[in-house]
């Protein structure tokens, strides 16, 4: 299967605003790409890539004061496969985990372990085996927060949804991670590309999702508790703490973002590489 992803996004910004931009194709994917991920702007700044120390793929560029227009479109390879379901793993002792997983054990900016440590043992704690508990928590997740995309609020914590009951796919991911953090499961959040591939199309304007992946055993697994089933087509573009980690957009200045479209959607093989030729002048 071929996966065309990419987006179009326009800033406004009054002075020089230099930016990190964490839009591509994750490196583990880099293989992938059956045509180049390439970040274009309109008009030309200055830019250069960069390897986080997360290991994610990002652009330092200075944005120029008016607008400018960023954006990509590519074709990605993928299995068609769903989402891997994990076996039914233990959970890993705290004492013998890589010590590259013990920062996904503490809280973060918005991840409050510490509000949420009685609430996670109390409803999870007498659950055996990890592969178990980590379905636990998505399930819970999954029925206790309302999707909706007036919900989104970009300062919404773990804590914040867990209270409300309302938010959006990153407020979903917030809270699993939250909670198996509690439980001593190191979880990290995800950052990526995932359309409505195999499953009716939803309502609603095209965006980035947010996942998590939890480490069972000694690998990671990728969990979603806002679809909570096994999904085709998911593109990984970051991962982090939380999303403070993997912001699409980190400015340091002030900007506006005046257009956002995301778009994400499989392709006949053939295609290739004539299918984005264009795309983006067209808009």
């Amino acid at each position: 299967m071929q996966i065309r992803v990419g987006f179009d996004m326009v800033f406004e910004c009054p002075h020089p605003v230099p930016m990190v931009l964490k839009t591509y194709v994750h490196p583990s994917r880099a293989a992938d790409l059956v045509t180049p991920d390439v970040l274009v702007a309109t008009p030309t700044v200055p830019m250069r890539d960069v390897i986080d120390p997360a290991g994610n793929r990002c652009a330092r560029i200075t944005l120029m004061p008016g607008q400018t227009r960023l954006g990509t479109d590519a074709i990605v390879l993928d299995s068609g496969l769903p989402d891997e379901v994990p076996p039914d793993l233990p959970q890993t002792d705290v004492r013998e985990l890589p010590e590259a997983a013990l920062d996904y054990l503490v809280g973060s900016r918005y991840c409050e372990i510490d509000r949420l440590m009685d609430t996670a043992w109390s409803k999870f704690g007498g659950i055996k085996g990890g592969r178990a508990r980590v379905q636990a928590i998505c399930d819970f997740v999954h029925d206790h927060i309302s999707f909706g995309y007036p919900h989104a609020k970009a300062t919404m914590t773990a804590w914040e949804a867990y209270k409300g009951r309302k938010g959006v796919c990153r407020d979903f991911a917030h809270l699993a991670v939250t909670l198996c953090r509690c439980l001593n499961i190191p979880a990290r959040y995800c950052n990526g590309y995932m359309g409505d591939i195999g499953v009716p199309q939803e309502d609603g304007p095209g965006d980035f999702n947010s996942w998590f992946e939890a480490y069972l055993g000694d690998s990671w697994y990728t969990f979603d508790a806002r679809y909570n089933y096994p999904r085709i087509g998911r593109v990984l573009i970051a991962r982090g703490r939380d999303a403070a980690d993997v912001a699409i957009a980190h400015g340091f200045g002030l900007s506006r973002l005046a257009k956002f479209k995301v778009w994400t959607d499989e392709v006949e093989a053939a295609v290739g590489a004539n299918a984005t030729a264009g795309a983006m002048a067209a808009e």
